[in-house]
């Protein structure tokens, strides 16, 4: 698998061509730094998942995209395997396995996210639209959605409005791993 810098650094590049942004477009689309932009696209920077996020938002297309290629070829049967997949962004308390990456004929990214002990992450709005989908596979986790901080152990599952504020925290002991479906109303 392409490094997540590496394929960062060229599909950042690519969004800004097709859409003949400057760097200070890009900039104010996103929310991220005309700087951190730049250091991005020259692959110096692991961006953290929030910042992730912005660009996804901000360029219109899936996090996942960002992360790794979309497959190019439809295959009904594909078995990915979370190990290899495992990345850890720029923000030290989570990985992210995109096992299966966006696609526009599903609408959606499911992933398998790993929170560390302690972690917090409070995440802006996504586009208007975007539905998360949370189920706790091990461990225990906090999820943030309609002002209220809702606690879900082993087996629980959440669903909420993305394009509101919300967060992820772990509060316990030992990491919580939970899958995750976004499903995003319209991309192509």
């Amino acid at each position: 698998m392409q490094d997540l810098k590496d394929h960062l650094s060229i599909t950042l590049k690519r969004l800004r061509k097709d859409r003949a942004w400057s760097l200070d477009t890009a900039a104010a689309a996103t929310g991220v730094s005309k700087a951190m932009l730049g250091q991005i696209e020259r692959g110096e920077s692991s961006p953290t998942t929030a910042v992730l996020w912005k660009l996804a938002t901000g360029f219109k297309v899936s996090v996942s995209s960002l992360m790794e290629p979309i497959p190019e070829v439809a295959m009904d049967t594909l078995i990915r395997d979370a190990d290899a997949l495992r990345n850890t962004p720029g923000d030290k308390g989570m990985a992210v396995a995109p096992l299966f990456p966006f696609e526009s004929r599903f609408g959606f990214d499911y992933m398998e996210l790993t929170f560390y002990p302690g972690y917090e992450r409070l995440s802006e709005p996504h586009e208007p639209g975007v539905i998360e989908h949370i189920t706790v596979i091990s461990g225990q986790m906090e999820i943030l959605a309609d002002d209220t901080w809702h606690q879900l152990k082993e087996g629980q599952s959440i669903r909420f409005r993305g394009d509101s504020p919300h967060g992820y925290r772990n509060s316990g002991n030992e990491k919580a791993v939970t899958l995750s479906v976004i499903h995003y109303p319209y991309r192509t």
